[in-house]
């Protein structure tokens, strides 16, 4: 027999309403996720997207407090095959919205320090570099240069254009972090770690 046909964006969304997965309890989450990877053939990049879309959009930009372990072990399960739908879906959002709080921060940071691929570290810090850099999006800069030292594996060098994208807006925007303790650290690792290719 042949292989079922995909659902299309619209069907999906309308099943996981349906579902209710955007409020259903985390450790049903979990198993949810666990079943996901499960799947063969990989879910599409679209369908990947709506999923962590209705999966935890919701829930990380509520937070105001940390996270539960079973919201944490979805959110690793899930990124750890479906990372690139999961960075653009999730963590683009909470970089990109200045009223997040700082549970949100330390989410990415964790993500960044324990579950993310290098490649995807690499995603965050092209997202951070987007938007304005604020004293929240600091520590996620940090977290991104934390990996180049330790974490699960290294991070290899960044790509020239990456790098010369965070020393221009570490410079531009020196004058708006005079006093911050944060941007002094952040000077400070860059230019330990990259000493050889800063003048």
């Amino acid at each position: 027999p042949s292989p079922p046909c995909p659902l299309c964006a619209h069907q999906l969304e309308g099943l996981c309403s349906f579902l209710q997965l955007s409020t259903c309890p985390e450790h049903l989450l979990v198993r949810f996720c666990t079943w996901l990877l499960a799947l063969t053939p990989d879910l599409s990049y679209t369908s990947a997207a709506i999923l962590a879309e209705q999966l935890f959009l919701t829930r990380v930009l509520a937070l105001a407090q940390p996270p539960s372990r079973h919201l944490m072990a979805a959110l690793a399960s899930f990124c750890s095959k479906y990372a690139q739908a999961f960075c653009r879906v999730l963590v683009a959002p909470v970089l990109q919205e200045p009223g997040e709080g700082p549970e949100q921060t330390k989410l990415v940071c964790e993500l960044v320090e324990e579950c993310l691929e290098p490649e995807y570290v690499r995603l965050v810090l092209s997202q951070v570099l987007e938007v304005p850099l604020s004293e929240r999006l600091l520590p996620v800069v940090q977290a991104v240069l934390g990996r180049q030292v330790s974490g699960p594996p290294a991070l290899e060098v960044l790509p020239p254009e990456l790098f010369d994208l965070l020393v221009l807006t570490l410079c531009r925007q020196a004058p708006a972090f005079a006093t911050s303790l944060n941007y002094a650290k952040l000077v400070t690792a860059v230019l330990t770690l990259y000493q050889s290719h800063v003048s």
